[in-house]
This record gives C-alpha cells, structure tokens and sequence, in this order.
C-alpha cells in the first residue's frame, strides 16, 4: 500500500490564526495537499499557562524549543498583563477562508488554557458548557454544526468523551496512538471514532541532540507506516511560523517519496463503512517523549 498521512493543524492562539494559518494555507495549496485545521475559537489566554512552569520537564522543553521565539512575547502575556482577544470575533474571515480552500475544518477548542490545564478536573457540566461554547462560536462563522475535534494537549476523559458523543461527531483525535479505535474509559466504550496523532510533534524532537534539524525530517520518513494511516499534528505557531521552513522541506521530502496526503474526514468515512475493522480500545494518561506533563494514549 501506499504512504498514506493526514495533517491535523492546532491552532491555539490569535497571533497563530493571522499568521502561521495563512502561511500554512500557501504552503498546502503550493503543495498540493489536504489538511484539517483545528481552531481555538474563544479568548487568548495563553500567558496564563505560566503555571505549566511547575510540571517536570516544563523548563528543560522551553529551552529547548524557543517558546518566546516561536510564540512572541504578546502572545505569552496574553490574558495575564494583557487582555486575551477573541480569537474567534478577530480572525473568523481567516477561518473561512481555510474552509473556502477546501479544507476540512473543527474545533480545537474554546479557551485552550482552560482545557489544556483544567479539563481533567471539570465535571460534566463544566465540560459541556466549555465545549457547547466552542461549537456555537463555530456555527456562529461556518453557519454549521462542526464534524470533528481534537482536544488541547491530547486531555481528554470520559465527560468529554460524552459531550462529543452528544455532539455527533463524525470522529475525533484526542489522543497519540496507532491506529484508529472507538476509545473505552471505565468500562464504557464511547460511539464517537477516534483517529489518533500517530506521529510525534515537530516541538517533541526540535532541539534535542539526537535530533538535529538536518536529521528530522529523516526521521519522520523513516517513521512513516505502510499498514496504518500516518496521522501528523501541527502547530500554526510552530510549523506555520517559526520553523516553517523546516516543514516545508518535510513536505518536500514526502512528495519526493510519493507519499500520499489524505483528508482525515474521508479517512473516518472509509473507516466507518468497515465497522468490522475497527477495535476498542482502553483510553489512559502517561507521559510520552518530548512532552511536558501525560497526555491521553491508545491502550491495549
């Protein structure tokens, strides 16, 4: 079979939607391929995730990845000295103009700061009304209901495991994995499909000795499955930003190897109509390489 692999674009602050989305937006069309970007769609409160600052491996991954550099210092006073902007009231004619280009588009979420740091300690009604905010936002500038999600820092449980549910969405991908499940937590297993992230993040290798800039995009290829669709998330901020010329040589180096770009919502319809196919698997925290604090993974 072919190289099949998916872009999932995160798109977490103001700055990132007005700048890295529309370079990502070039980037894709000069290429010639499919992505489904992922919006942040309410306040920019990025500066308060200062308190990540007492997680391990918090400093030493700052240091690694330029996290001024790449985000700006506007962006990481965000919500702290300075007010948070609406990412969604400022940036919707941005948002429509990925979806006008024929990408798939979803939710994020609608404050990434809260769900990222907080949603593994909301109740259900928290959850719901978080989300219930984003999907409004999302009507509000796609005048449609949104079809897909995938949650801030792969945090998710079973009360958002629900929401989506409740939702209808046509799939999801909360989670760093192989292959794509219907995800089970305490004993129940949710109808929503999930299609992991199967591949790691650009901010995972970038400044480690074993990975210098000239042996990354290597690696990636040498990551790359024949048997399962290869699923990337990217940052606007990171890809579409900072090392965007970084990634443009990937997305050369994958041309150049006839791998093949597929949209994640044609994926999950292939899927879906081979429900014999698909397993159930148990949804669990754990740290993974790179990152700072667990983040939601395939089980057995």
């Amino acid at each position: 079979m072919p190289l099949r692999l998916a872009l999932k674009v995160d798109v977490d602050t103001d700055r990132g939607t007005r700048e890295g989305v529309p370079n990502l937006l070039a980037d894709c069309r000069e290429f010639g391929l499919p992505a489904c970007f992922l919006f942040s769609l309410g306040p920019d409160q990025t500066g308060r995730a200062i308190t990540r600052v007492f997680r391990p491996g918090f400093f030493q991954k700052v240091s690694r990845t330029s996290v001024v550099q790449l985000y700006g210092i506007r962006t990481l006073l965000n919500g702290t000295l300075l007010p948070a902007p609406h990412i969604g009231r400022r940036n919707a004619g941005v948002m429509r103009a990925v979806r006008d280009a024929g990408h798939e588009v979803g939710i994020h979420c609608y404050n990434h700061y809260r769900w990222q740091d907080h949603v593994q300690r909301m109740d259900l009604a928290a959850v719901r009304r978080e989300f219930d905010a984003a999907r409004a936002e999302f009507r509000r500038i796609f005048g449609t209901e949104a079809r897909t999600a995938g949650a801030p820092g792969w945090q998710s449980n079973d009360r958002s495991r629900t929401v989506y549910d409740e939702a209808g969405l046509l799939y999801a991908s909360d989670t760093r994995g192989t292959t794509p499940h219907y995800p089970r937590l305490g004993g129940h297993v949710f109808r929503t499909l999930e299609i992991p992230s199967t591949l790691p993040t650009f901010d995972e290798l970038l400044g480690r000795p074993e990975y210098p800039d000239d042996q990354i995009v290597p690696h990636y290829l040498s990551l790359l499955r024949e048997d399962q669709p290869n699923v990337l998330t990217i940052h606007a901020e990171i890809e579409g930003m900072g090392r965007r010329d970084l990634f443009r040589a990937l997305l050369r180096a994958c041309v150049l190897h006839n791998v093949r770009f597929i949209r994640l919502d044609d994926l999950a319809r292939e899927l879906l109509a081979r429900p014999e196919a698909l397993s159930v698997c148990d949804q669990r925290q754990e740290e993974i390489d790179g990152r700072s604090g667990p983040v939601c993974v395939q089980g057995d």
